[in-house]
């Protein structure tokens, strides 16, 4: 076929496929095809990328979640190793419940402050002025140092017991409320109640710190003993028998903390716990707070409005609160809703949420005082510290109890949280113990004695801690023999060689055991001394004298090292 032929044919075939009315379907069809599909497939990637993309997405903030909790674990348990972790928790917990709880206190009192003065600053400035003073007690307490603490122990006790005596007689107690518990003081009021507490904890730690688990049951229980029953029975003459029992609870702790047999400390506890139903059963306003708490009375605006009242105040809060200063209940529907019952208030305003981290410190203050107590090595401070820390821990389990319902309702505080004066005073006081006590712990003495000190101590200029030293035992005599003749002579030691000793173990001076120089002796090192011989007229006296100042130089140095050695 020839060139022009092949033209004709190619240009009749393109001329029946181009676009006209005939074609028009067809080319629709298979242009329209390819676009379709196209989109489809496009849709579909994309709706796939997307969907990669948010399972990434989530996987990645997963990931990054796990990663957060892992490396904040890890931060946590890093802080928790440093030496003076306990130290700065202790001071960490006090100021973020204190401030709490002048906040909660002025929103609690505003409205019957209002009503009553005009101002809603009359408590808030009164509570304020109170925590001015615990913080006072509490830098007090930072300085004190364990041997002063153990001197002043027993004046302190009977002080305690004089006020206790003082505040039943008509003349100087001030009556509220059908009870005697304060002495009006220059305007302030004092509670010898309280500071019975605090002085029976001081006391009791440095009775039984020399007397320890091999104390018997005798040396345990006298004199503290009598002196705890002495206590009790002055605040229930008062009478107030929620601190009464508080006492009793700090006897019974600090003989349990002492060694004391388990099954002495739960007989103790089973008496005196018969003694206080009778005591509650005695007194008609206490009986009826009994009945109501066992719901044996309907009696809704008599024994049961208050706990009724906290109740209301708990299921109005719900999760998140209604928001603080916001508070139903502190319109005259809760009676002392700044005192005694400050949480049913704090679960109103913040919730269970607010509520619940209220107990989370005060679980985790428990947990540090614990801590502390567990590793400090003066028996002094492991006594008071864990006994202080189970006050406190006692102390807002009672409060918060009867708030909730599963207590009848005392007259226990919330500590730190509460209004109330003497109770604020004291256990800020009690807290700056536990932080003195922080400091007490063998690594945290190290890290002080080697120039590791905070900001907080370097800004306070708080005294460097002591390490503790056990007091020596005396070695008991020999057993004389039975018969009349007399005790067999003892041997004369072997003397000591004249040359160079060593010790059977290293002299703690020797270690450098909390990283102070000062604390080390730098030991020159030893000569082989000549033989003495005897010192003729003719001999130079002074060869003779220089022999022997080496000589008792040499027995010096050995009776220091064996003190070293057993304080090691």
């Amino acid at each position: 076929m020839s060139r022009a032929g092949k033209a004709a044919t190619s240009s009749d075939t393109d001329a029946e496929l181009e676009s006209g009315p005939l074609n028009a379907p067809e080319s629709t069809e298979f242009d329209a095809q390819p676009q379709e599909t196209a989109a489809a497939t496009g849709a579909r990637g994309t709706a796939g990328a997307r969907g990669a993309a948010a399972a990434r997405t989530g996987a990645d903030v997963a990931r990054g979640g796990a990663s957060l909790l892992r490396h904040t674990a890890i931060g946590f348990a890093t802080a928790l190793r440093r030496p003076l972790a306990s130290f700065h928790l202790v001071l960490g917990l006090t100021a973020v419940l204190t401030v709490m709880g002048l906040i909660m206190v002025l929103s609690a009192s505003s409205v019957e402050d209002i009503s009553a003065t005009g101002s809603p600053y009359s408590k808030f400035f009164s509570q304020l002025i109170y925590v001015g003073l615990g913080v006072v007690a509490f830098m007090v307490a930072l300085y004190l140092r364990p041997a002063l603490l153990r001197r002043v122990a027993l004046g302190s006790v009977l002080v305690s017991l004089a006020l206790l005596v003082a505040v039943l007689v008509p003349g100087i107690g001030s009556k509220v409320g059908g009870a005697r518990r304060w002495i009006d003081v220059g305007g302030f009021t004092l509670q010898p109640s309280e500071i019975a507490k605090v002085a029976l904890i001081l006391w009791g730690a440095h009775l039984l710190a020399d007397r320890g688990r091999k104390g018997n049951i005798k040396e345990l229980l006298l004199p503290l003993g009598p002196v705890v029953v002495l206590m009790a029975a002055l605040v229930v003459a008062e009478p107030n028998q929620s601190t009464a029992m508080i006492i009793v609870a700090v006897g019974a702790m600090l003989l349990f903390y002492a060694g004391l047999s388990s099954k002495l400390i739960a007989s103790l506890i089973v008496v005196f716990t018969l003694l206080g139903v009778f005591f509650a059963l005695a007194e008609g306003y206490r009986s009826a707070r009994v009945a109501a708490w066992l719901g044996r009375t309907d009696d809704a605006l008599g024994a049961n409005y208050q706990s009724n009242q906290a109740r209301y105040s708990l299921a109005d809060g719900g999760l998140f609160g209604v928001g603080l200063g916001n508070s139903t209940a502190k319109w005259s529907y809760l009676p002392n809703a700044h005192n005694d019952f400050i949480f049913a208030i704090i679960g109103e305003e913040l919730g269970y949420l607010g509520a619940g981290v209220v107990i989370v410190m005060f679980g985790v203050l428990t947990w540090v005082g614990m801590r502390i107590a567990s590793r400090v090595s003066d028996p002094f401070l492991r006594l008071m510290s864990a006994t202080i820390t189970t006050l406190i821990a006692l102390q807002a389990i009672i409060n918060m109890g009867y708030v909730v319902g599963l207590f009848p309702v005392t007259g226990i505080q919330l500590p730190l949280l509460s209004a109330g004066g003497n109770s604020v005073i004291l256990v800020l006081f009690m807290m700056g113990l536990l932080a003195n006590a922080a400091r007490h712990e063998p690594e945290a003495i190290a890290a002080l004695a080697g120039g590791r000190e905070s900001r907080t101590g370097r800004l306070l200029r708080l005294p460097r801690p002591l390490p503790y030293i056990p007091p020596r035992t005396e070695r008991p005599a020999p057993a004389r023999p039975a018969g009349r003749g007399p005790a067999p002579r003892q041997g004369r030691p072997a003397p000591a060689r004249r040359g160079l000793s060593q010790p059977a173990a290293p002299s703690p001076y020797d270690r450098h055991p909390y990283g102070d120089e000062s604390l080390s002796r730098r030991q020159a090192p030893r000569r082989e001394l000549p033989p003495i011989r005897s010192q003729g007229r003719t001999a130079e006296p002074w060869r003779g004298d220089r022999a022997g100042r080496d000589r008792n130089a040499q027995q010096q140095r050995r009776r220091g090292q064996e003190k070293g050695r057993r304080a090691w």
